[in-house]
């Protein structure tokens, strides 16, 4: 199943602009406040009517204003979980549920028991909103969402109330949610840890324009795009499996298409899918293979980019058998060793980058 999106709608002197293809699984929609983000997800809902788009999920025309057609947002089937959870809280957790199942009118509703344990809200059926912290409250609105059997199912920031430790428990949900449901999720961020961790598939939007899409690892990783080469966290996606823990360093060993990588002991078994996040910030580059220093990785490859970050440094691509990693780098560096596309370099990357769960990036 896929989403695919053209659209033009002005509002005063914002105009969105654009559009994009977005393949099963989850797809991120990023950029800063204003950019035109929620606009967007509420035209793909019916909650606004755009001026001229066409929106089709799998072949399923919802909107072609040239041919005067616009589905109204009960007749979409599409799910919508808000930044805020919006239960009724005169409703059981149960009957919240239940109003998702009638919603679903003659469509055949998801799998209640199989929800339920997607989601892990079994225990909390017979509770009311107000006795839930505010997780559990946005996995009911989640399941809530789930059950009016959606053929869509947009997330808009469902995470941005919602503080560290509640965020930190809801993302193995959407995880799963994303690994399992044969449904096109489009999520809705401003927060870069949120969409490398989910996204396989990511949108960026600024002022209105469509300015990329593709899959995740290789839109992070463009050197035009200064709205990641100017962020203090801009890095590279690395997917790769468990090979071996280290208990006396309290080290792991991760394989991936580049080679060998050390990050700090994880508690993943051998053998287990994961994505790295290594930072710009922690990747130096060298023209020699080096010797005697610090970092436990050294990763040998070719400069495929070189972009302008800010006024005093240049963001590095660099191709390691396939994956690509990011180097932030002052100007003066490029010009002293003479950095150009095609150079062999030696990427060092501290053993420091943090690591993210879940499945390799397809």
């Amino acid at each position: 199943m896929s989403l695919q999106v053209e659209i033009v709608h002005r509002q005063g002197s914002f105009e969105l602009r654009g559009g994009f293809d977005a393949p099963q699984g989850l797809t991120a929609l990023f950029g800063p406040s204003g950019s035109g983000k929620t606009t967007l997800v509420r035209a793909i809902a019916g909650l606004l009517k755009p001026q001229q788009a066409r929106i089709a999920v799998d072949g399923a025309v919802l909107v072609d204003t040239a041919a005067g057609l616009c589905l109204p947002a009960h007749r979409r089937r599409i799910g919508y979980v808000f930044q805020e959870p919006r239960l009724f809280p005169h409703f059981t957790v149960r009957q919240n549920l239940g109003y998702g199942r009638w919603f679903a009118g003659e469509a055949k509703a998801a799998d209640d028991a199989r929800l339920i344990d997607l989601l892990d809200i079994g225990p909390l059926l017979a509770r009311y909103p107000g006795r839930l912290s505010g997780g559990e409250r946005q996995r009911v609105a989640i399941g809530r969402a789930l059950l009016s059997a959606p053929r869509l199912l947009l997330m808009d920031e469902p995470l941005s109330q919602v503080d560290a430790v509640r965020k930190a428990e809801i993302l193995p949900y959407i995880e799963r949610l994303r690994d399992e449901l044969r449904i096109p999720i489009v999520y809705v961020s401003h927060a870069l840890d949120e969409v490398v961790r989910l996204a396989g598939h990511l949108v960026c939007l600024s002022q209105g324009g469509f300015v990329a899409a593709g899959p995740t690892a290789e839109v992070l990783t463009r050197t035009d795009l200064t709205m990641f080469a100017q962020r203090p966290d801009a890095g590279a996606v690395v997917a790769a499996t468990v090979r071996r823990h280290d208990p006396e360093y309290r080290l792991t060993e991760l394989a991936c298409a580049a080679g060998s990588l050390w990050v700090p002991q994880l508690g993943h078994a051998v053998g287990s899918p994961v994505r790295v996040w290594v930072r710009a910030q922690d990747v130096t580059l060298a023209l020699q293979p080096p010797r005697e220093v610090s970092a436990l990785n050294v990763l040998t490859g070719t400069i495929a980019s070189i972009g302008h970050a800010d006024p005093s440094t240049a963001m590095v691509a660099v191709d390691c058998g396939g994956v690509t990693l990011l180097a932030r780098v002052t100007h003066f560096s490029v010009d002293r060793l003479q950095l150009r596309a095609g150079l062999p370099v030696h990427a060092l990357v501290k053993s420091v980058s943090f690591p993210i769960a879940g499945h390799a990036m397809s």
